[in-house]
């Protein structure tokens, strides 16, 4: 199972990045996906998360109005397209493969519930 996230670079507070998760080694549309990211020195936190077919979404409340996240199941992908960033987003921001069909918001906002897990790709907001 392979997770390859990219997408991650500098920008400047105000502007806009595309993460992007490719996926191999599992039937992803079987598959709720999530991302997190993890500043320095802090925990992992959760960002976002989508149900297998893409209805149900979630939002950390730091996030929402300004990420979205979305998934191609036919390109075995997944998107989090980062608007407004701010230098508070800056983290390695990874995703995360969890099988189930369930998409009750709590769940799909826990780390521990998830199966296997990307690299990581660096995200810096600059002020």
């Amino acid at each position: 199972v392979q997770l390859q996230a990219s997408g991650g670079g500098l920008e400047q507070a105000g502007g806009s990045l595309r993460l992007s998760c490719a996926v191999s080694g599992i039937t992803f549309s079987s598959y709720a996906m999530g991302w997190f990211r993890r500043a320095p020195g802090k925990e992992r936190d959760f960002v976002a998360a989508i149900n297998w077919s893409g209805a149900y979404t979630y939002y950390a409340d730091s996030v929402k109005g300004r990420f979205t996240i979305s998934r191609d199941n036919a390109k075995n992908t997944v998107y989090l397209q980062m608007n407004s960033l701010k230098p508070e987003d800056t983290a390695v921001y990874y995703c995360a493969a969890k099988d189930t069909y369930y998409s009750g918001s709590t769940y799909l906002m826990r780390s521990n519930a998830y199966d296997y897990w990307g690299q990581g790709t660096q995200v810096t907001v600059s002020s």
